[in-house]
């Protein structure tokens, strides 16, 4: 994600490629919503692989809310994810963005808890400057990626424990990367989309500043888990 960075980049596992493969059917039309898809044998026998492979692959098309299934009758399109995702991102990046979600909803939800527990008023000076800023962004009709970092940094921080914030530091350019294309595919949902965005947060905050670490930890894994959701929420979420 990180333009700068000299790694390599991490070459998709066998489960990546299938889920990339069925993704990209679902958005080309393929595979419809409310469609059938093939049975793992022949998902298995058109990509070369082995049925375990195949039941990965599905099972996290499940967790992202793209397909679901059916006792006795198989897995299901159950819906299309936003037309226009691959124009921000290439397929085969999605697994890992969505895999950093669910990372995030472990890591960040864990220490949200501690910064109920730790935190003190610079802290909480951060969080609400952050906080502040993210409003003044979307005023400015940004989309607040800066911003939004920078609170979940700055929350991270309060924790006051350095694995969380090494953890959190090292993960910046993919965490700014997904919000970024989370971003991208909600602008056109407007002001709505923002205010909610903004009382998920303020939910966290309020735990925090209230020192109720089970209601921070809730908070901000509801949080994460709503913003991987949204990445994928399809095109009628335009309409509504």
């Amino acid at each position: 994600m990180d333009k700068d960075s000299n790694a390599a980049p991490r070459q998709p596992g066998l489960a990546d490629q299938v889920y990339d493969e069925l993704l990209r059917c679902i958005l080309d039309g393929a595979h419809p919503v409310n469609s059938r898809l093939p049975t793992e044998a022949e998902l298995a026998r058109k990509h070369g692989v082995s049925r375990p492979i195949v039941r990965t692959a599905l099972s996290r098309l499940r967790d992202d809310g793209i397909i679901e299934s059916r006792r006795g009758s198989g897995s299901y399109v159950r819906k299309r994810p936003v037309s226009n995702v691959a124009e921000f991102i290439s397929l085969g990046s999605i697994s890992d963005i969505q895999r950093c979600y669910d990372f995030r909803v472990d890591v960040e939800g864990a220490a949200a808890a501690w910064a109920a527990r730790k935190r003190d008023d610079q802290d909480i000076v951060a969080i609400e400057e952050a906080f502040d800023l993210m409003d003044q962004r979307y005023a400015e009709q940004q989309d607040g990626v800066d911003a939004d970092a920078q609170l979940h940094l700055a929350i991270v921080r309060a924790s006051k424990n350095p694995f969380f914030i090494s953890v959190q530091e090292a993960l910046a350019s993919q965490i700014s990367f997904g919000m970024t294309l989370s971003r991208s595919l909600s602008m056109p949902l407007g002001d709505a989309r923002q205010r909610l965005v903004q009382a998920e947060h303020r939910t966290v905050i309020d735990a925090i500043v209230a020192e109720e670490a089970a209601a921070a930890q809730n908070a901000m894994r509801a949080h994460i888990e709503a913003a991987r959701s949204r990445m994928f929420e399809g095109d009628e979420a335009l309409r509504e």
